[in-house]
């Protein structure tokens, strides 16, 4: 197989790696080695205020997940609380988180736009309510709490503040949700606490929910990247694809959060360790009905007896899923900024990425820098295939004679252009063994920028005022063909496919009519490919073949 071959078997490889690698190397972990016995970490008072001994074993159920109810009937308030990074509504009904708000990101990079809501409006009852297995306080699971405040809204400027949340039943349990929200951080303390003022004994388990809305338009985004549920499970990043869900719907492990992945942003619920020890052992469970994954997280509770108390501890995270703001706190989240199968390659080129940020305050900049680094670092095997390109070139002729004198005796013509290949000590492979080197690099990059929040809405300059979607000078009411909307001229994904068409013109000319008609059509499939690519990846392939092609033409005039 000669130069030109190779290299449109490497570049048709590339094209069909990049479309569909996802949906092979991206693959949930097998629960099935993961403990089958769970405990729990409750932490259960007596009466002296001295913790009760755990319970050592719990099977949980597989087949029992809670339901969505209406509240009771009756009036309740919605309590609103501002800190600098977001608004939260918390309501009576259910203790329940209505809506959240990110001050400093919005739906859209237009000037009016809204802020960021991490509550879709089809979750009308909220999300981050819990309630019991076997239902055994009744009412729980659409109680009406009352908020022990006077205010309307609460303003958190600095510091911290607490907003408790109780319920009574008439048989005398008493259940507080206590939320701690602080002025600096997006992670919000969570007590719920359990005391038992009847004279039966409570033993249940507690479920807290983290819904999401996986339709069709999340299916089709997460298609280029990922959106679902996601846990960290026995020190593992675990994403599930909510269409396995009927197959597994149960993982069960030491579970350090749990939650719902969008693109950008995500839910997660933490349960505290006592005294920075490791996870309690617990149960996910999934549904997946009517375009609503649900995350059930599941622990087995302490058995309380009358006058006893339990409290259970967590954390919630409600936000970007960035590297840079995840990395500030002492724990697993930032594990949930993950790239698949090329994490090991992407996660440093991200911190690359921000690290040229932080001293050039453009994204575009840092992507063209970045990009430069690159080459240089890929430039001795850059160098070594176009010095191979270029012998290929000089024999070039003399490949075409032999194809012309056995044209008729493929063998024979094999035969003589291998020897051809030995004779000037050509090795076809070494021009293009450098390019598949560097294709992890390339797959690492195109998912971290696809996924770096970073580049969301984020200008580079002119037209491109969003490094995260598609390139459009100008906008049309109209639409053109393989183009999503918005609908305009794409300019740099026109320069890019450019590059590629100047590239080709400088590679050494192929023998084979076919062979050449298809290279021809390479930059073509590229542009159309890239059309619909967000401008950051556009930007990095558009620079890296500007200095490929300076590097190739300085190795030809050297070696001329």
């Amino acid at each position: 197989m000669d130069e030109q071959k190779r290299l449109i078997l490497a570049v048709v490889l590339s094209v069909l790696v990049l479309v569909g690698y996802q949906a092979f190397f991206v693959k949930p972990p097998d629960p099935s080695s993961l403990p089958q016995e769970v405990q729990t970490q409750g932490e259960v008072q007596t009466k002296d205020g001295e913790a009760a001994p755990n319970v050592s074993e719990y099977k949980a159920k597989t087949d029992v997940a809670p339901e969505t109810v209406e509240p009771q009937k009756k009036n309740y308030r919605t309590i609103a609380i501002s800190t600098p990074l977001y608004h939260i509504a918390v309501s009576e009904a259910g203790a329940a988180v209505k809506s959240f708000e990110l001050k400093n990101y919005y739906q859209t990079n237009q000037k009016d736009s809204p802020l960021k809501q991490l509550v879709p409006k089809e979750l009308n009852e909220g999300v981050l309510s819990f309630d019991l297995e076997r239902q055994s306080v009744p009412g729980l699971k659409n109680a009406v709490y009352t908020a022990k405040t006077d205010d309307a809204e609460i303003n958190v400027s600095q510091g911290e503040k607490n907003l408790e949340f109780i319920f009574e039943t008439p048989e005398g349990i008493v259940v507080k949700k206590i939320f701690t929200f602080k002025a600096d951080s997006y992670l919000i303390d969570c007590d719920i606490i359990f005391q038992n003022g009847s004279d039966a004994t409570l033993n249940d388990t507690l479920v807290v929910s983290i819904p999401g809305i996986y339709n069709e338009e999340v299916k089709t985004r997460s298609k280029f990247a990922f959106e679902g549920p996601s846990a960290f499970i026995g020190n593992e990043f675990t994403e599930i694809n909510p269409d396995d869900i009927k197959e597994k719907n149960t993982y069960i492990g030491k579970i350090d959060w749990a939650g719902y992945s969008e693109r950008y942003f995500f839910t997660a619920l933490m349960p505290k360790q006592k005294d920075g020890g490791s996870p309690a052992d617990a149960k996910l469970f999934l549904s997946y009905d009517n375009d609503r994954v649900i995350s059930h997280y599941i622990r087995k509770m302490e058995p309380l007896d009358k006058g006893l108390q339990g409290k259970y501890s967590f954390v919630f995270y409600m936000g970007p899923k960035s590297h840079k703001v995840l990395s500030k706190y002492d724990n697993s989240l930032k594990e949930a900024v993950n790239f698949g199968f090329f994490n090991v390659i992407a996660k440093p080129l991200l911190i690359g990425m921000n690290f040229i940020h932080d001293m050039i305050p453009n994204y575009g900049v840092a992507i063209i820098l970045l990009t430069i680094i690159i080459k240089l670092a890929f430039w001795p095997l850059g160098t070594k295939s176009y010095k191979s390109m270029n012998e290929m070139k000089k024999i070039q002729p003399l490949m075409m004679e032999l194809r012309e004198k056995y044209k008729d005796d493929k063998q024979k013509m094999n035969q003589e252009v291998m020897g051809l290949y030995k004779t000037y000590k050509v090795n076809p492979a070494s021009g293009c063994l450098p390019m598949l080197v560097q294709m992890p690099i390339f797959f690492a990059l195109y998912r971290m920028l696809y996924q770096a929040i970073e580049l969301r809405h984020a200008p580079f300059f002119g037209w491109m005022t969003d490094l995260a979607a598609p390139e459009r000078l100008f906008h049309f009411n109209f639409s053109i063909p393989f183009m999503d909307a918005p609908h305009g001229i794409p300019v740099l994904t026109l320069l890019m496919g450019a590059s590629f068409l100047l590239q080709q013109k400088m590679s050494p000319a192929t023998g084979d009519p076919m062979q050449a008609k298809m290279m021809m059509l390479m930059p073509l499939i590229m542009t159309v490919l890239f059309i619909n690519f967000p401008a950051g990846l556009v930007l990095y392939m558009f620079v890296n073949n500007i200095i490929s092609m300076g590097q190739q033409y300085y190795i030809q005039k050297k070696l001329a």
